[in-house]
């Protein structure tokens, strides 16, 4: 059974993010005394903080451990954090069970295999446009800009929109 994306949105109370190749471009970038540095998207940053201030919760689930993501979280003020967890679809029943959220009021942003348990539990799969195959077949909703480029923030202003909450940001800015 096909979901509706925008019917599945009305009931997002939480949208979970991978990191690399979804909040980043997925590259990896080596400074010259072997650290790693991360690209983020200034826009995906203004989203989160959009969708937190009409109470639409994010988290963050990485396979890596990295002082580059763990700071651009904390800048973005986002409390559910997970490093170094492969299994996301853990990482959704571990939200679910601590926060008495469903799963079906869940969306999750992935790209990657690492991402197909966490996109079989939730309300609204959602993928980025250059996500494995395999990925974008699991997806009800699939931004049109690829991880690290707006994708992020694509996949919020959907939510909020169909939520109905995204004119009424706009004009507090407009």
């Amino acid at each position: 059974m096909r979901i509706d994306p925008r019917q599945a949105a009305l009931n997002v109370k939480m949208l979970i993010l991978d990191v690399d190749g979804v909040l980043t471009d997925g590259g990896l970038y080596y400074d010259n005394s072997g650290q790693v540095m991360k690209r983020f998207n200034v826009q995906d940053g203004l989203g989160v903080k959009l969708a937190q201030s009409v109470d639409l919760e994010i988290a963050v689930a990485t396979g890596l451990d990295s002082k580059a993501v763990k700071r651009r979280v904390k800048e973005l003020d986002i409390e559910e954090y997970f490093a170094g967890r492969l299994d996301k679809a853990e990482v959704v029943r571990d939200i679910a069970a601590r926060r008495s959220i469903d799963p079906s009021e869940m969306a999750y942003l992935g790209d990657d295999w690492v991402d197909a348990g966490a996109l079989r539990l939730v309300g609204l799969p959602m993928a980025v446009t250059n996500a494995q195959p395999e990925i974008l077949k699991l997806a009800a909703w699939t931004s049109t800009v690829p991880g690290g480029h707006g994708a992020v923030r694509e996949a919020i202003t959907f939510i909020l929109d169909a939520q109905s909450k995204l004119d009424r940001l706009w004009r507090k800015w407009s």
